[in-house]
């Protein structure tokens, strides 16, 4: 059963915070009342996660329409997994994670993205980050006035 994990939902909060600010300082947006009580309960009790099934309504409707603007996939077009790895060396999904991604639920989509963003170890996240830096500062120097 997928969950989501609280970091997600305190993004989803800043993104309707952003969306729909208090008028008076007070007043929350239908959207954030929603996912703050989960929120509250969640701090409350001590919780990392709230099951996606049983999630209430209004606050998993908020939720979604935060992570509809969030990236799909953490793919970058270099698939190991199809050369028999068991991890991709790219996006560092298991092999099950890339022949299940359309099928997999928006939450279990996040726990995956949350997985190899704390290990860090695919080349989405290292090498190709680095060399991405190094075009910039080439096109920055070459816009150099010489």
């Amino acid at each position: 059963m997928s969950a989501i994990h609280i970091t997600d939902i305190e993004a989803a909060i800043n993104h309707w915070r952003a969306l729909k600010p208090s008028p008076d300082g007070v007043t929350l947006a239908p959207e954030l009342r929603a996912l703050a009580e989960v929120y509250a309960l969640m701090v409350y009790y001590r919780e990392d996660e709230a099951a996606e099934q049983g999630f209430p309504k209004k606050a998993y409707e908020a939720w979604l329409a935060w992570y509809d603007t969030t990236q799909d996939t953490p793919c970058i077009a270099i698939c190991s997994t199809s050369q028999g790895d068991a991890e991709c060396k790219g996006c560092g999904r298991s092999f099950d994670e890339v022949q299940r991604w359309t099928e997999m639920s928006p939450a279990a989509k996040r726990a995956t993205w949350r997985r190899i963003t704390i290990l860090g170890q695919a080349w989405r996240f290292n090498r190709y980050i680095e060399r991405s830096k190094d075009q910039t500062r080439r096109a920055s120097s070459d816009a150099l006035p010489t």
